[in-house]
């Protein structure tokens, strides 16, 4: 039977050891500064790179897809033909319009001259009957004089009157029947010119339709799909070529529909891009459900930044609770959520024994709600917190 004074003294020995500091070189050791700063719980989530502002080019003219030169994926500079669509029916088009402007343009000509002819004739009836009545203008004042004289009758005179105020009469009428035939040669003038009009602009439009029938690239950028077949009809104003003018990015993020209840328009959203952090939001969010995924887009704060690349595989983290201005570390993995954990303050060399509990943690940072404060330097080692033996501090030897 062991005396009770040795095992007293084996007692007294065994809690010295545990308060007598151990010693560790600090090269041995991970160091972590507690510092204040924005920690959030993630969602984890996954999401393709899209380009933005996608650019649709519709079909100019119904008609057949004849070639296509850029297939979908190619890389694009502004101006590259992308396709060519058969062109020889707007060709035939184009020529039956200039052969009617022609036509038009020869009658309007004929009416300029036929104008031309029949403004004279038109002055010259009305000098004819000018000319009339000052003639019988003359007449009358001769026989003015002869009555004076007495070698005409009164009734002679009259007679001239009436002739010369019939005269006047004819000569109105045939001004304003005059006015009326140069207005109808002037209406048809306008006419004309309007059809020309028209049917120029026509023309015009038929050429800018051919020029748009070698569908080119009107920004740099990358072909997405392109909707028909070399041989298929294709009718006007249907989409012919999706593309990424590669100018900004987003992301169309997919989680479990069970974190469907947070992935909300608005929400904060980290993407994930090698080393980088790039924040974001969530824009619009698919209402529909689809093989037990729900899809979202994320608009990122830095939309063109040169490490987005289309149809990218990125992982998302989806901000679910957020603490601000709170007491954080890097996450080593090292501490279980809200229980206890034992930490080892660093403090003029020697590394002091904590009881630390924890919040809101992400794969980047660890908040810690007790047990510390901010400045304060965790000092862990690199084989472990188990080579601390649980001790209430050890000496660290720099």
């Amino acid at each position: 039977m062991i005396p009770q004074g040795i095992i007293l003294l084996f007692i007294i020995f065994f809690f010295s050891c545990r308060l007598m500091p151990k010693s560790i070189n600090v090269g041995d050791c991970i160091l972590l500064t507690v510092e204040k700063g924005d920690v959030f719980e993630p969602i984890m989530a996954t999401g393709t790179v899209e380009s933005e502002n996608e650019v649709l080019i519709r079909c100019p003219y119904s008609s057949i897809l004849k070639r296509i030169y850029k297939e979908p994926g190619s890389r694009v500079q502004r101006g590259d033909a992308i396709l060519m669509m058969e062109d020889e029916q707007i060709k035939e088009e184009i020529d039956k319009i200039k052969d009617q402007l022609d036509l038009k343009r020869n009658t309007l000509e004929k009416n300029k001259l036929s104008e031309f002819s029949t403004t004279v004739d038109l002055n010259y009836s009305e000098e004819v009957k000018r000319l009339n009545i000052n003639s019988l203008k003359t007449q009358l004042a001769d026989e003015k004089q002869l009555l004076e004289v007495g070698g005409i009758s009164p009734a002679k005179i009259e007679k001239t009157k009436e002739e010369i105020a019939l005269a006047e009469k004819d000569l109105a009428m045939l001004k304003q029947k005059n006015g009326i035939r140069l207005k109808q040669l002037n209406a048809e003038e306008q006419g004309l010119n309007l059809g020309i009009k028209i049917q120029e602009k026509e023309l015009a439009d038929k050429v800018n339709t051919l020029n748009e029938m070698r569908v080119l690239a009107p920004s740099n950028g990358i072909v997405l799909s392109i909707a028909n077949k070399v041989g298929e009809k294709v009718n006007i104003d249907n989409v012919l070529v999706r593309m990424s003018d590669l100018s900004t990015f987003k992301i169309v993020g997919s989680a479990e529909d069970k974190v469907a209840d947070f992935i909300k328009t608005g929400r904060k959203v980290i993407a994930i891009i090698d080393s980088e952090r790039l924040p974001g939001q969530i824009g619009n969010v698919n209402p529909v459900i689809e093989n037990n995924k729900i899809l979202f887009n994320v608009h990122l704060e830095q939309k063109n930044h040169p490490k987005l690349i289309p149809n990218q595989r990125i992982t998302l983290w989806v901000v679910k609770n957020q603490a601000d201005n709170a007491l954080i570390i890097n996450n080593l993995n090292l501490f279980d959520k809200e229980v206890p954990n034992v930490a080892y303050v660093l403090k003029n060399g020697t590394a002091t024994r904590h009881e630390i509990t924890t919040g809101i943690r992400n794969p980047d940072h660890i908040q810690i709600l007790t047990g510390v404060e901010a400045g304060d330097t965790i000092i862990v080692p690199k084989r472990g917190i188990s080579a601390f033996h649980n001790s209430v501090s050890v000496a660290i030897n720099k």
